[in-house]
């Protein structure tokens, strides 16, 4: 579709190779990233749900946080061991939309949870004797639904400001799924008010979130360095420091994808900054936030012997 004055109906993404062998390894990859993904939150939603001593507002936003990582995952990895497998990689421009929509989505509310389990961490450890009154049930529930509709909102201007371009030089999208800075480089319309967009959202909704989960565990360390007990110490630096580092990369890497100009550049390098951002933390966030717990893993031995 080189010739500019047709206009792209449907587009077509990046496959990881042309080799059949390489293609299937790479899909066997993310489909066990993506089982074992479901298989961990599955695992932290029935805990915490059916366990009543993990009914307090950190497993509550635990909870959310593995509901949300399952749907961001499923966004994205389905399709690509699909695509790989019947070697199709076409997507009509309405699926396209829903998985931009979707993508943002998912990933800007679990930008806004990250940062309410920032200041539920903050609260329990630097102000403990408040922690009941600031972080009860009603703020819970409240800040949860904010966060839904917020990304709501969020990924409908975003989403909307994308199609309402033309494209018409090329249908060849250089990534693994649709997403917006790929579709820029393939409009012929003005991206102007598109990438101001994104400059002002990343630089002022996700970077102010950044800065308050930073500032957040900035004065967690500080009170934990105060701690009399050595273990105790130990113990809160081993949950907090694997956590800013998933944060870190989840942030940088969608940072570098978004704020980069819509240019041609290197396919595996825009794969790999896409993968540390979509299929990662999802995977990882099991793991650090409550697979590593003991109370999760006590919870899990008594329900699993209870049957």
């Amino acid at each position: 579709m080189a010739n500019t004055s047709v206009v792209v109906t449907e587009f077509l993404l990046e496959g990881f190779a042309d080799v059949w062998e390489l293609r299937l390894l790479h899909s066997m990859l993310y489909l066990l990233m993506y089982l074992a993904t479901l298989l961990g939150n599955v695992i932290i939603i029935t805990v915490t749900t059916i366990d009543r001593n993990l009914h307090t507002p950190m497993y509550f936003f635990l909870r959310n946080l593995s509901i949300l990582d399952m749907c961001y995952i499923s966004v994205t990895v389905p399709n690509i061991c699909a695509n790989s497998f019947i070697n199709n990689r076409l997507i009509s421009m309405a699926g396209c939309t829903i998985q931009i929509f979707l993508v943002i989505y998912c990933a800007f509310v679990e930008i806004l949870f990250l940062t309410i389990m920032a200041r539920d961490r903050y609260v329990a450890i630097c102000q403990p004797l408040h922690y009941p009154v600031i972080m009860n049930h009603q703020f819970c529930v409240q800040t949860t639904l904010a966060s839904i509709l917020i990304g709501l909102i969020y990924a409908a201007v975003h989403t909307g400001n994308t199609f309402r371009l033309s494209f018409c030089k090329s249908n060849m999208v250089p990534q693994y799924f649709c997403d917006v800075p790929s579709l820029l480089m393939l409009s012929c319309s003005d991206t102007f008010s598109n990438q101001l967009l994104i400059f002002i959202s990343v630089f002022g909704a996700v970077g102010g979130c950044f800065i308050f989960i930073v500032r957040s565990y900035i004065r967690i360390f500080s009170t934990v360095l105060k701690f009399p007990v050595k273990e105790e110490r130990g113990k809160a630096f081993s949950t907090c420091v694997p956590h800013i580092l998933v944060v870190s990369v989840f942030f940088s890497c969608g940072a570098v994808v978004y704020l980069r100009p819509p240019i041609n550049s290197k396919m595996i390098q825009n794969i790999i900054l896409s993968v540390f951002y979509t299929i990662v933390p999802p995977f990882l966030n099991p793991i650090i936030y409550s697979l590593r717990n003991k109370q999760i893993k006590q919870a899990f031995r008594k329900i699993i012997l209870r049957k």
